[in-house]
């Protein structure tokens, strides 16, 4: 007598074998999505440095008017009467807030022709890597030291008065 089907045996290897290419993949997929991020960061925070000079050529600083106030050290927050305040490059350190690794940094100065910096974690490699872009028109990539809290990329925009890239 002949049996039509597979065994038992048959069909819990394939399943197996399933398995194992579907976790493949999905190690893929979150490498992808994590370098996806991090782009979103860079794409962000690049569009911000051109806003950033529309808003200087239109007032003569960095600032949303003639008399913008200094952005302390800090968290960034889009806090009236500073460069934050303006709505689109609001949107766009937000935007990179948002797709990175959780930790952001901002700071203006309003002093001389004034300075601005934002520091943004990366994600792909979120315990060792922020993206900074400042008014010198520096982009680039700083290194955490592994544990990275907010003080840690606050210090990576500053020199201590001006707002830059370490």
């Amino acid at each position: 007598m002949k049996q039509k089907g597979f065994t038992l045996i048959e069909l819990l290897v394939v399943i197996a074998i399933i398995g194992v290419l579907a976790s493949v993949v999905l190690a893929s997929l979150n490498s992808a999505r994590s370098k996806g991020a991090d782009a979103a960061v860079k794409a962000n925070l690049a569009s911000t440095r051109a806003q950033a000079e529309i808003l200087y050529d239109t007032n003569g600083g960095y600032g949303v008017d003639a008399t913008p106030t200094a952005f302390a050290l800090g968290v960034c927050a889009q806090t009236a009467d500073t460069i934050f305040a303006d709505a689109t490059l609001w949107g766009q350190v937000n935007g990179a807030d948002t797709a990175g690794g959780g930790l952001a940094s901002c700071m203006s100065t309003v002093t001389g022709s004034g300075s601005w910096a934002v520091g943004v974690q990366l994600k792909q490699n979120a315990t060792t890597e922020a993206w900074c872009v400042d008014s010198s028109g520096q982009a680039k990539k700083e290194t955490l030291d592994g544990t990275p809290i907010q003080a840690e990329l606050d210090a990576l925009i500053t020199d201590g008065t001006v707002a830059k890239c370490d």
